[in-house]
């Protein structure tokens, strides 16, 4: 970024000063004054950036602030991380990992048949099926399955459109596959580092029922990539110990937000006292007083709330607490489902996590399995 005007250069050496642009989020910045202690909002509108100070409110020009702020941006993108998730690869043997195999072979189940391969270095006999050994229905089968569920199936739809492809299973056998491949990709998922998560967490609760009995299920989100970080099932609003939800999300991301916004229930207040109130620099702030409008608003954990609850609609109800279908619906709001809010991205791709492959769930439960120490 080549500075063309005395705002533009004022604005680079601002950008350059230590600590002098603060980042709440992609769209949220505060820019120190360069010649006094007064500290200035910039934010990003829906007609471009905006600032407070006096240069950019009363003579209406871009201002040196606002400069200092793409400046900052534009260094953040070049350093940015990325991490890549690939699909295992079926062109190396599995135990030596040798270019030279050839088919040998094929093994003929009931419902799908699969290729065998011999190496030719090693001598061993094997077949790629990484992460679906022993499974009756073929993995696209599986994963199809488990992206149309996802997507407001039940398990009896599901069922029938398997039946379709030739494949006859229970609606029971589907319920289970979501179990035990849900389970497999958590424990994968959480393990995987963050590169570029938001400094600003939002988080909210929603009443589920299960089983008839109300309950309530706290999320915790980041505001600027829209991932969904950490859950918790209670069973009251205000008075639920919800330090514990707090305490996961700290234990995935590896840090604590500097911005945390909710509404103004008084068990918010508390666990973060306990859990991300800190003396150190930088410290961490809380928002209570949210409003329907402006920029302290709880909309983008509303918009998770309504997908929660469309996808509750569907089943009619929730069985048991330890259900699979939340932490299996947070698993597709993350890596699954792109969001027209962040450019039609998935909430990982968006923190700098890209998922190789045709099939995304095959790709994630082939490197699950191949990551678990059973």
């Amino acid at each position: 970024m080549n500075p063309t005007n005395d705002r533009e250069l004022r604005g680079e050496l601002i950008a350059k000063a230590e600590r002098a642009v603060k980042r709440y989020s992609d769209y949220r910045y505060v820019v120190n004054s360069q010649s006094s202690k007064i500290k200035y909002k910039v934010i990003l509108t829906k007609i471009g950036w905006t600032c407070s100070c006096p240069d950019h409110k009363f003579r209406g020009v871009k201002c040196k602030h606002i400069y200092a702020v793409e400046f900052s941006r534009a260094v953040r993108e070049t350093v940015k991380e990325e991490v890549v998730i690939q699909p295992i690869s079926q062109l190396v043997c599995r135990y030596c990992n040798s270019e030279h195999i050839v088919k040998k072979a094929i093994r003929r189940n009931k419902l799908y048949n699969i290729q065998r391969y011999l190496c030719k270095d090693c001598g061993k006999r094997f077949s790629f099926n990484i992460g679906f050994e022993k499974m009756r229905a073929p993995p696209d089968a599986i994963t199809s399955a488990m992206q149309l569920y996802f997507t407001g199936e039940s398990f009896r739809n599901v069922m029938r459109f398997l039946e379709l492809r030739g494949i006859k299973v229970s609606h029971v056998a589907v319920y289970k596959w979501i179990r035990k491949y849900v389970t497999l990709m958590q424990s994968y998922v959480e393990k995987i580092k963050l590169p570029s998560l938001g400094n600003a967490w939002r988080t909210d609760e929603l009443y589920v029922k299960f089983r008839g009995n109300m309950k309530y299920m706290y999320a915790i989100m980041d505001d600027e990539t829209r991932y969904w970080i950490a859950q918790q099932v209670a069973g009251t609003k205000y008075t639920a110990d919800i330090r514990p939800l707090f305490r996961k999300a700290k234990e995935i991301t590896g840090r604590r937000p500097t911005v945390l916004i909710s509404d103004g229930a008084p068990n918010y207040k508390s666990a973060f006292m306990d859990e991300f109130a800190t003396l150190k620099h930088p410290k961490s702030r809380h928002i209570q007083h949210i409003r329907l409008q402006g920029d302290r608003n709880n909309n983008k954990m509303e918009r998770l709330n309504g997908e929660v609850r469309d996808r509750e609609k569907v089943i009619r109800g929730l069985k048991k607490v330890n259900t699979s279908v939340l932490p299996g619906y947070q698993l597709y709001h993350n890596f699954l489902r792109p969001h027209e809010g962040i450019g039609g991205l998935t909430p990982p791709e968006k923190c700098g996590i890209k998922i190789e492959g045709e099939n995304k769930w095959m790709t994630i439960i082939q490197n699950a399995r191949k990551s678990s120490p059973d």
